[in-house]
């Protein structure tokens, strides 16, 4: 008999149990052989008082496994409870969220009969960071972080699981045409990473054209890669059009450590009624037993899904007069599917998987050698909470600050210049962010002479918020202009 594989499992909160203990017996019918440990996280775990939602011995077992088979939680309102899915894909290193999201035409309704689109999304960065301040009475502000190893990991990942998978096209969603450093640089990465794969097609779509064209025809895409942000929103859009975000599965991968789980939430108003798909989870589940090399009880698992579905056996959620032929409850359609373990979709595709091959290179490896560029520090914004004036009334009270080889050049709002030649027209709320760079232009500056201008700053009563050193690497500019500059 071939060797259990230790996995972890939490049965979450809400319909979790449910659809946990569902799946599971769907996996046991299928001959996975899975040895479990289960860990308490969640509201229970909350409540305790740990507001992290998961006990420093659950991390124990995650490590000792690799593998985590997660049913939703449900994070208390208030209380400074953090999310417990960002909290684990941060720190365990599960770089990649992975969500296939199929039609099942004609059995489950849908626009898009032919719709097949894996969305990959980074899991770590972007504004999902985390890191907000407060930095005046009017201003929020929330830091986007793009790095080049992160993107390197993605792109690479969405590249691999496409060859892996025989898909023919990724395709990279971003907004670089207003974010040109930070999408632009996840742009970059992806440009660069495609000529490695001259095998599969490649393209880029600005985010908003392309998640429109995403909704209204998902044939014309293939795999899409993506920031945190935008895959976070057109994966739940992309469940949703192809037939139910309550059908779909998701795969957090990481180098160490990968968890799977439905991409739905916990619906605590649906829990012990009977009625809850275990469908999202159980295709979760699916994407674990290819991960782990179970291929064969992953086939079956999922083509006895396939034929349930086909044969009209539905729970509430995607019954339909007409086109269902029962509707059942979770442990039901449990039972359904279990019972057609063997069986193949008459209509349907059937599936077939490899097993997952091991990860790629990984940008840190990669990036090690890279040569690093030469940084300049070429002057310093400093932002300002201000409110006793017009641009102008400003601009003339900092240009009295300039010297010691710095100058005030520029003063924005909201990203929008207003001085030197700002317009009337402009809204400026109070937060402003002022331009410092060196004189003469296109020197350097040191961080004395930056300290010595924040002195000046304070000694004529202006209240800074934060500074941003501007940096030119190998003679290329490292910061954005403003709209207007």
């Amino acid at each position: 008999m071939a060797k259990s594989v230790p996995i972890t499992v939490a049965h979450g909160d809400g319909i979790g149990p449910e659809i946990m203990a569902a799946t599971l017996h769907i996996l046991k019918a299928a001959g996975a052989n899975l040895e479990i440990e289960t860990i308490d996280i969640g509201e229970k775990v909350y409540l305790s008082g740990n507001t992290a939602g998961i006990e420093p011995s659950s991390w124990d077992s995650l490590r000792r496994t690799k593998v985590f088979l997660k049913a939703p939680i449900t994070t208390p309102q208030g209380g400074g409870f953090k999310s417990l899915n960002v909290t684990v894909r941060k720190t365990l290193g599960l770089f990649a969220n992975v969500r296939p999201c199929v039609s099942y035409h004609p059995f489950v309704d849908t626009k898009h009969p032919v719709m097949d689109v894996v969305i990959v999304r980074e899991n770590e960065e972007d504004l999902y960071a985390g890191i907000e301040h407060r930095q005046t009475e009017q201003v929020m502000q929330c830091l986007k972080l793009i790095s080049r190893p992160g993107s390197e990991k993605i792109v690479r990942h969405a590249f691999e699981y496409a060859r892996r998978n025989n898909r023919k096209k990724v395709t990279c969603f971003t907004k670089d045409n207003i974010m040109k450093l930070t999408d632009g640089l996840f742009h970059k990465v992806f440009d660069e990473i495609a000529t490695e794969y001259p095998d599969i097609e490649n393209e880029h779509w600005i985010v908003d054209i392309g998640a429109a064209k995403l909704a209204d025809t998902p044939e014309i895409f293939d795999v899409i890669v993506m920031p945190n942000l935008y895959g976070d929103v057109l994966s739940d859009v992309a469940a949703q059009i192809a037939g139910s975000v309550g059908l779909a599965g998701s795969a957090n991968i990481g180098e160490h450590v990968s968890m799977f789980e439905a991409i739905h939430g916990s619906a605590p108003r649906r829990a012990g009624q009977n009625l809850a798909n275990p469908s999202g989870l159980l295709l979760g589940a699916v994407m674990m037993l290819v991960h782990i090399g179970e291929t064969e009880v992953a086939e079956r698992v999922h083509n006895a899904w396939l034929r349930t579905i086909e044969d009209g056996v539905h729970t509430y959620d995607i019954y339909e007069d007409g086109k269902s032929k029962e509707k059942v409850g979770t442990k039901e359609f449990a039972d359904a599917v279990a019972a057609r373990v063997g069986q193949l979709p008459q209509t349907l595709k059937a599936v077939q998987y490899k097993a997952a091959a091991e990860l790629a290179p990984t940008a840190k490896s990669a990036g090690q050698t890279r040569a690093r560029a030469k940084k300049d520090l070429v002057g310093v914004d400093v932002f300002l909470d201000w409110t006793k004036g017009s641009a102008d009334d400003l601009g003339d009270a900092l240009s009295k600050l300039s010297g010691d080889g710095t100058k005030l050049e520029m003063m924005s709002n909201r990203g929008v210049k207003v001085w030197p030649g700002g317009h009337a027209e402009t809204f400026c709320s109070d937060h402003w962010r002022c331009r410092f760079l060196a004189e003469p232009l296109g020197g350097k500056v040191s961080h004395l002479q930056i300290i010595s201008l924040l002195q000046r700053f304070s000694d004529a009563g202006f209240d800074f918020i934060k500074t941003e050193n501007l940096y030119n690497f190998d003679g290329e500019r490292g910061y954005s202009l403003d709209q207007g500059a």
